[in-house]
């Protein structure tokens, strides 16, 4: 596994959780689940626009009125 062996990691983990301690380490995980969800929604939401906007393009053209007739 590398340099790290499966008992570094997990003394790694033990220290981190002795120091930050579980509900806030907790917390700090659904915050980045939520992060990370939201991001993935925004993401999905700019393809499905961007798809409708080439679907429903409207292009503008600009020019000078020379001659008004009425009908």
């Amino acid at each position: 596994m590398g340099a790290f062996s499966i008992w570094h990691w997990l003394i790694v983990l033990l220290v981190v959780v002795l120091i930050f301690g579980t509900k806030k380490l907790r917390n700090i995980g659904s915050d980045v689940g939520g992060a990370v969800k939201n991001f993935k929604d925004a993401v999905k939401d700019e393809q499905v626009s961007a798809k409708l906007d080439g679907q429903n393009r409207t292009e503008t053209v600009e020019g000078e009125v020379t001659n008004k007739t009425r009908q």
